[in-house]
């Protein structure tokens, strides 16, 4: 490599001629104030044509860096103080007073974001501070507002002559609280305030103040824009001493740019990965790009499950399944869907770190990273959860496709169910128009689920019914429309999944359709009621196994209840008082059409203890329980009471 000392003969040799100065001394000025940034091994060169070579050369190329770097700094602070002087015109045009603080306090509250912003005017005769104009409130009360001598947030900035701010307005333990001034902050449902003094010399004008109705941190950068929005107020409002205080407000935010820089720094990697990932998932459509593009900046294994702990896509080494179901990664996905952020997980093995794909209250599953050689900086955390947000939409797009298609599947299949022929007429052709053979649907299936579970247990059928069948909900249940000749589907294993899925008990009542699907929910319908009525909780039945009771009793809890008790009850009761089995005595009566002989046969008790029992029996039901319609009504309350009995075993 050429030393200095080479390059300062060369550049005697070559560049000593005065166009070669000329040249020299252009890079040099570029250096410092150009558009563009100047190869450093150039300006070496340019400064050797100058003749300054070693130390000289490096101590001079670190000056002209530093001073691009503040004028680069003052560029942008130059634009934003051109936003605020255009400001500062706006208001001085404007004459009238009245219209001018209103004016004022609009701006401050467009530029501040606040929910509330009024502007309170002092009164060194009373030292009282009035509320005068006022963004954003909906408490005439408030509006009206009058803060006596050293009470509240606004005599404590005319004290002080200085920014004052809470973050929660109750919680504050200062003693300036007053009664009425709590209760019209509590009006306005304000939580959080910043006020700033307008100044002019040594007097106090008023105090402009922000005002949040959700608990909020001012940042130092927010304090400074109030106050300098309240300088401005007092430049137009007073005199033009005013621009003194504006003059050290452009200090202050100047610091606050300068550390805005720093941070900014920093960002930008996050925001090029997140850039990436943006561009990828849109190409692809796939969870696939996030994981490929994080394991890639952070060198690490990277997985991305769903809301149900199972593996979409990886990229890098394979993270062991065991390690996903570790305690520590579970709380920390918990913690990470709470706070929105990316968590790192303390003992969670091959795992370092997770990101909730989350909405709201809405959980799409996480981003999972695992260990790697090099500790993750707030930098690297930022860009997980870009990946993270990124993989949210991905998930929101898809939810929104499938619940499209849930409805639409909804739409039909209640179309479908519907006794109008014009409304079933219309549903067959678009039917046949998605392809879904509504001949081969000949067998319905009811799930009865808590409401709040019914889009879940929708999206769980989906799966492994795929394009054959038609899932909706449809009369407070989830509807299944599917061919009992489809292959690997039986009405108890969707039940099982929907159960394991679920994890609440779920009633499921399958009903043959014999090409009629309206007449086949009606069964269905019918046949849930009774069981609910007698108690069933988790099972899958057949309607028609029920169907004599379903289609002779119309089930009502309360009233099927009174029916069992009127007709059972005193059995039970009496067996309940005496220790014995007269209900066992009286199904097996029932069962053997009355015949004491075959009654005896099947308890295996001699044929007089049935008749006595039977006896016993007259006694408690009264002396025409055997007549043909008592009966029958009796047999039927027998049969269904012991359906119950058994629909109530675990």
């Amino acid at each position: 490599m050429e030393s200095g000392a080479e390059r300062a003969d060369r550049s005697t040799a070559d560049g000593g001629t005065a166009d070669g100065r000329a040249r020299a001394l252009a890079v040099v000025l570029d250096a410092a104030v150009g558009e563009q940034a100047v190869d450093p091994y150039r300006l070496d060169g340019a400064l050797a044509d100058l003749g300054v070579t070693g130390g000289a050369a490096a101590g001079t190329a670190e000056r002209l860096y530093r001073l691009r770097r503040d004028q680069l700094r003052l560029r942008r602070r130059e634009h934003e103080l051109t936003a605020l002087f255009s400001s500062a015109r706006e208001l001085a045009e404007e004459r009238d007073a009245d219209a001018l603080l209103a004016r004022l306090v609009e701006r401050a509250h467009d530029m501040m974001d606040s929910d509330v912003t009024y502007l309170s005017e002092f009164d060194a005769a009373s030292l009282t501070l009035r509320v005068r104009k006022t963004a954003g409130s909906v408490s005439p009360r408030f509006q009206r507002l009058v803060v006596p001598p050293g009470r509240g947030l606004a005599s404590l900035v005319v004290e002080t002559r200085a920014a004052q701010w809470v973050t929660r307005y109750e919680d504050d333990s200062a003693g300036w609280h007053e009664d009425s001034l709590s209760e019209a902050v509590a009006a306005e449902g304000l939580v959080s305030l910043l006020g700033v003094p307008l100044l002019s010399d040594e007097d106090v004008l008023g105090v402009l103040f922000v005002g949040t109705r959700d608990e909020h941190a001012f940042t130092p950068e927010q304090v400074a824009l109030l106050s300098a929005l309240a300088n401005h107020a007092s430049v137009v409002l007073q005199t033009a001493q005013r621009l003194q205080r504006l003059q050290r407000s452009q200090e202050e935010a100047r610091d606050a740019l300068e550390r805005l820089r720093e941070h900014l720094v920093e960002r930008d990697r996050a925001n090029a990965v997140h850039q990436q990932l943006i561009r990828s998932v849109l190409e692809d459509s796939d969870f696939s790009p996030i994981a490929e593009k994080l394991a890639e900046a952070l060198d690490r294994a990277v997985a991305v499950v769903d809301e149900y702990g199972e593996v979409i896509v990886t990229a890098g080494r394979a993270l062991s399944a065991d390690e996903l179901r570790r305690a520590p990664v579970a709380e920390a996905v918990r913690a990470s869907h709470d706070s929105g952020r990316c968590v790192l997980v303390e003992d969670g093995g091959d795992i370092g770190a997770v990101a909730a794909l989350t909405t709201g209250s809405y959980y799409f599953g996480a981003v999972l990273l695992g260990t790697g050689g090099f500790p993750l900086s707030s930098v690297d955390l930022r860009t997980i959860e870009r990946g993270a947000q990124v993989g949210t939409l991905l998930a929101m797009q898809r939810q929104a496709v499938s619940d499209a298609e849930h409805r639409r599947q909804g739409e039909l299949l209640a179309d479908l169910l519907d006794g109008s022929p014009d409304r079933r007429r219309d549903a067959v052709r678009r039917a046949k128009r998605l392809r879904v053979p509504v001949q081969d649907l000949d067998t319905l299936v009811l799930f009865a689920v808590p409401g709040e579970h019914r889009p879940q247990a929708t999206r769980t059928l989906l799966g492994p019914l795929h394009s054959r069948a038609l899932v909706g909900e449809y009369g407070g249940h989830v509807a299944v429309a599917l061919s009992s000749r489809q292959p690997g589907v039986t009405v108890q294993r969707l039940h099982d999944q929907l159960r394991a899925a679920l994890s609440v008990p779920v009633l499921s009542v399958s009903a043959a359709a014999s090409g009629d699907l309206p007449a086949a929910v009606v069964t269905a319908q019918r046949t849930v009621r009774l069981l609910q009525a007698l108690g069933a909780g988790d099972l899958a039945a057949r309607a028609e196994d029920y169907h004599p009771y379903a289609a002779v009793f119309e089930p009502d809890p309360a009233a099927l209840t009174a029916y069992l008790d009127t007709m059972v009850g005193p059995v039970r009761r009496y067996d309940a008082e005496h220790g014995t089995d007269l209900l066992a005595t009286l199904r097996a009566f029932v069962r053997n059409q009355s015949s004491p002989t075959r009654t005896g046969r099947e308890l295996g008790f001699h044929t007089n203890t049935i008749l006595q029992r039977i006896e016993r029996l007259t006694r408690l039901l009264g002396e025409g329980w055997r007549d043909d319609e008592l009966f029958f009504r009796l047999s039927l309350a027998v049969r269904l009471d012991e359906i119950a009995e058994r629909l109530r075993r675990p």
